[in-house]
């Protein structure tokens, strides 16, 4: 799969590679960003090796989310677990660091990444999952239009839309 370049009005969307280590060492060095994730903050630029490289192995991808005024990694955001075929779903995943919180630029970069997942990668079903603690991942998934499961899934809430919700 060739994963493009995506731009919006104020970000630029482009695959990680090894040579954004130091950005995602300071970007996943913050409590805020991983504290509902399954990995603690980095303390190693390793980790940050690490990180990328398991986006670069696993079936999916993952995009830097790029504030273009500032010029600096603001987040992440893309896909794993993707499995093709007539019913394709994949799990889209997002992260955001605390300094550009609240001006709505998750949903500025996730909009053309779905639109990107039913139109390009096939996809019929996104996923997601989030800890009932984040509220702000919550309210961003349910505002996209995602359906949100009234069951726990390993204490996690389990989101999902398909392709014929999205109204992008």
């Amino acid at each position: 799969m060739n994963y493009p370049v995506i731009e919006t009005d104020r970000l630029k969307l482009r695959l990680l590679t090894i040579e954004d280590r130091e950005a995602v060492f300071r970007h996943f060095s913050e409590e805020e960003v991983t504290r509902y994730m399954d990995i603690p903050p980095c303390r190693d630029i390793s980790e940050a090796d690490e990180i990328i490289q398991f986006h670069i192995d696993d079936s999916g991808c993952r995009w830097g989310v790029f504030d273009k005024q500032q010029d600096q990694l603001a987040g992440t955001c893309g896909y794993h677990c993707w499995t093709t075929g007539p019913e394709g779903k994949a799990e889209i995943g997002f992260d955001l660091s605390r300094d550009f919180w609240g001006r709505g630029l998750m949903t500025e970069a996730l909009l053309p990444v779905i639109t990107f997942g039913y139109e390009v990668m096939g996809l019929e079903v996104i996923e997601a999952t989030v800890d009932p603690g984040n509220d702000r991942s919550l309210r961003l998934l349910t505002a996209l239009g995602f359906c949100r499961d009234e069951e726990l899934v390993d204490n996690l809430v389990y989101f999902s839309m398909r392709r014929d919700q999205f109204a992008g």
